[in-house]
Formats: structure tokens, C-alpha cells, sequence
């Protein structure tokens, strides 16, 4: 009888290591597999109040900084004490387990089932918050996560797990719900993918597309590239603050902050004027070219700029900054390679257009995102509500804030309705699966439930279903 044995490939040390962690993490998440609602709301409290509570959250943030060397202590304090908190608020009183939903018109149940080890990346600009709330969607939904910290950040992501799993035992669950990558690399976090039951990725183009090609299921993010447009109904004042605290935010480590303000015609010298009294500094043009030169080396982002105080970046460029200037004012026309302002920037450097109406600005606003960002969001400030949905209806956008703070609204916050959460899908036009604000519903399966209608259903005749179509197609 010929021998069918088929030897198994010698695994690397790094795939071994992720099995054993994989396999531990599948332990973790049979014990819970039948909590209860209950119990499970239980675990994400303690999970929140472990990491988010004042002592810690001061703890977190200074660590944070000091590893990762990214924003600022107030972005990061703000992160992690207020973001978890809102977003257990926002999934709480969810149904999670057991039946979701009953549509008693389509005679369907769809009941919640884990999906099992979730395979989680943690950027290193947002490494005080994510590791938490993507560790309370898996858990929401009763699974098990592992998380795979940027090198970067590798210290603050053990720290935060640990917390969480010290507080898990504290519930008589077992501390493998959540497991951190402790020596992370390339190839772990690409083996981790590979091996895991579900891949949420946030973090660099190239990591996103891993995610995808690794072949199991993944939510991955696009990139972002906000473009915001102040209209001639707004409040002018009100827009300058809020574009300046989006901008400044933690040293815009957020891929939300506004990249691009396009103001128009009829309010352009007032608007600037205002957004230089909220600290924006409107560079020269030999300024500008300074500044291109050390915000990029050969067509890349230097990532040694990204995130940092205005005053380092202006040390960097060779420019002085005045005294109370927070934030960079970039005229430019373009887009495009050739014009790389009109990319994403990842600090506080701001480029500004000029439009002579709102539908100038919505061809800037597509323009600009073809290059970068397209899908992740856009913004208004505009009291004019014809003006708001045209520029909705005519972007090709998962977001739109009006009124808002962009960097702190795309995510979900207490003024807005949107969902809670630090990955945002970005849809086909970023490349992603999805246009959600991703949280513990996509890190479930669903089972469905049919059962007969009452009354089946009768075809509608030709003439009412086809109506015209049967005059017409030949």
C-alpha cells in the first residue's frame, strides 16, 4: 500500500511562536463561548476601567510619549481616558449575544456567533487607545485577541495588555483573551495573519495590504487625506477653532486631521485671517519649498517629522517660527506627485486652496483624494444646507463632518452620532470591504433563521414588474 503521509513544512521560529500563541488564545475563547450578555459586558468594563481610569490614563500617556516619541501628552491622555470610555459607552447596551435581531416581515432571526481568534495590528500614532478598544470589540463579540504592536510601541502595548489581563482574571476569565505580540516583527505579524480566525488591520498602506493578501478574512482601513471646505454661510470663527484644534490634536498622529482646507472666493482673506488668529502660520514661498525638503525624502514621508511640535518641524526646515504659531498654512493649487502637499501629512502642516464656488471646491475635493485618501473622509463647515448635500452626493467619501472638528468627529464622539471606533473602512473607493466605522459587529458571524411566511408570496404580473421595459427592449 503506498505511503499517502505528507510531511508538514518545518515552521520558522516566528510561525512557531504565533502557533503557540494562537493555540493559547483559542483555549481562552472556548471558556467564554457561552457567556451570557451579562458577562460579557462584565469583562469590557473591567477592561476599560483597567487601562482608562485617572491614574493609569496619566501613566499610559506619559509612557506612551516617551517610547514612541509621537504627539503630545494631552492628545495622548485625551486618547486614553476619554476615547475607551465613549466607546464602551456606545456598545454597552448592544445585543451581542444570542438573538440580535427578529424581522417579522421577512419571518428571519439572526442570532450572534463568535467568529474565534482575532488578529489585531496596533499603529504605533495611536498605540495608547487602540490595543484597548480593539480588545473590547473581540470581546464584545466572545472572542479572543491578539495584538501585534508597532516595534515602536511595543512597551506601552505590554503594559496596556497586561492591565487588561490582570482585570480579566479579576472576572474569573482567563487572561488569554488578550495576548500581546511582546518582541513583534514583519514576519510574526505577517504569520499572525495567516493563522488567525479574523484580521482587523489598522496601520501603513503596506501592513493594510498584507491584511488582504494573507487569506484569511480582513477589515482593513484606507489612507487618509482629509479634505475640509469652508463655504461663504459659515460661521468663520467657530470653523478657524475647530480646524486648528483638529490640526493640532496630538500633533496630528491622526490620519483624520485636515490635510487640506479649500476655502471660497467670496470669504477667503477673512477666513485666513481668522485661521492666523488661531495660530496658523501662512509660510512663503521659499518657506514652503524648505519645508517640502524635510517633510519628504525621495517621494517618501519622513517618518522622523510625523507627529511632532511645530517648533522641531521648523528647526528641521531652517525656518523660524514665530512666537505662538501652532500649525503650518500652505498655499497650493494642485495636486498630485508633483504638488506633495496635497498628501497626507501626519503633522501640523496645512495645505490651503482657493475655490471660486462650492462646486469648485468639490472638483478640488476629488482631485486632491484621487491622489490620496479617497473614501476615508471629507469635511464642511457651511450653514447652507444645499450646499452640504451636494458636496456629500458628489464626493466619493465614507465621512462627511459638518460642523465638526474633523479629526475628533470621523471616529465617533459625544456631539455626533457616529460609531465609536479608531478604524474606519474607507469602502472600493479606498479598497476596503467596508464603509463602517468598524466595531464589534463586524468581529461576529451571524447565524440566519427562515422560517415560512404566513402568506407566501405571488409574482407580480409582466406588466407591473417589467412596465415600459416590455414596449421597449425589442
Amino acid at each position: 500500500m503506498p505511503d499517502t503521509h505528507v510531511e508538514r513544512p518545518a515552521l520558522s521560529e516566528a510561525a512557531l511562536e504565533v502557533e503557540a500563541l494562537i493555540k493559547r488564545s483559542r483555549a481562552a475563547q472556548a471558556q467564554i463561548e457561552n457567556y451570557t450578555q451579562e458577562q460579557v459586558n462584565d469583562l469590557i468594563r473591567a477592561m476599560v476601567w483597567s487601562a482608562a481610569r485617572p491614574d493609569r490614563a496619566e501613566k499610559i500617556a506619559k509612557f506612551t510619549l516617551e517610547e514612541t516619541q509621537l504627539g503630545n501628552y494631552e492628545g495622548k491622555y485625551m486618547k486614553i481616558f476619554k476615547k475607551p470610555r465613549a466607546v464602551l459607552m456606545d456598545i454597552i447596551d448592544d445585543k451581542s449575544v444570542g438573538i440580535l435581531e427578529e424581522d417579522k416581515v421577512r419571518n428571519i432571526i439572526k442570532i450572534a456567533k463568535p467568529v474565534g481568534v482575532i488578529g489585531a495590528l496596533v499603529p504605533s500614532t495611536s498605540a495608547e487607545a487602540t490595543p484597548v478598544i480593539k480588545s473590547i470589540f473581540a470581546v464584545k463579540g466572545r472572542n479572543s485577541i491578539i495584538l501585534s504592536p508597532h516595534p515602536r510601541s511595543k512597551l506601552t502595548n505590554k503594559m496596556i495588555t497586561d492591565y487588561m489581563r490582570e482585570a480579566l482574571v479579576a472576572y474569573g476569565a482567563p487572561a488569554d483573551l488578550v495576548i500581546g505580540i511582546e518582541t513583534p516583527s514583519i514576519e510574526k505579524t505577517n504569520e499572525l495573519m495567516k493563522q488567525c480566525d479574523r484580521v482587523l488591520a489598522t496601520g501603513g498602506t503596506p501592513m493594510v495590504k498584507a491584511a488582504y493578501s494573507s487569506g484569511t478574512p480582513a477589515l482593513g482601513v484606507g489612507v487618509g487625506n482629509a479634505v475640509v471646505t469652508v463655504d461663504d454661510t459659515a460661521d468663520l470663527k467657530d470653523a478657524a477653532q475647530k480646524i486648528r484644534i483638529s490640526k493640532t490634536f496630538d500633533f496630528a498622529a491622526s490620519c483624520s486631521a485636515d490635510n487640506s482646507v479649500v476655502l471660497l472666493d467670496k470669504i477667503y482673506d477673512e477666513m485666513l485671517a481668522n485661521l492666523q488668529a488661531e495660530g496658523g502660520y501662512l509660510v512663503s514661498p521659499e518657506e514652503k519649498k524648505k519645508l517640502q525638503a524635510a517633510l519628504w525624502e525621495d517621494g517618501h514621508l519622513n517618518t522622523a517629522i510625523v507627529a511632532q511640535p511645530p517648533e522641531k518641524i521648523a528647526s528641521m526646515a531652517g525656518i523660524k517660527l514665530p512666537t505662538g504659531k501652532v500649525f503650518f498654512i500652505v498655499p497650493e493649487t494642485g495636486w498630485g506627485p508633483e504638488y506633495p502637499f496635497s498628501g497626507e501629512k501626519l503633522t501640523v502642516i496645512m495645505a490651503l486652496y482657493r475655490a471660486k464656488n462650492i462646486d469648485e471646491a468639490i472638483e478640488l475635493t476629488n482631485k486632491i483624494q484621487a491622489y490620496q485618501g479617497q473614501g476615508h473622509s471629507c469635511g464642511i463647515y457651511s450653514n447652507s444646507e444645499a450646499n452640504i448635500l451636494k458636496l456629500a452626493s458628489a464626493t466619493k467619501t465614507s465621512r462627511v463632518m459638518v460642523n465638526q472638528p474633523q479629526a475628533l468627529s470621523n471616529s465617533g464622539n459625544l456631539w455626533n452620532g457616529m460609531r465609536q471606533s479608531f478604524s474606519l473602512g474607507c469602502g472600493s473607493w479606498g479598497g476596503n470591504s467596508t464603509n463602517n466605522n468598524i466595531n464589534w459587529r463586524d468581529l461576529i458571524n451571524e447565524t440566519w433563521i427562515s422560517r415560512p411566511l404566513a402568506k407566501t408570496k405571488e409574482l407580480l404580473s409582466d406588466e407591473v414588474l417589467f412596465g415600459s421595459a416590455i414596449q421597449r427592449v425589442k
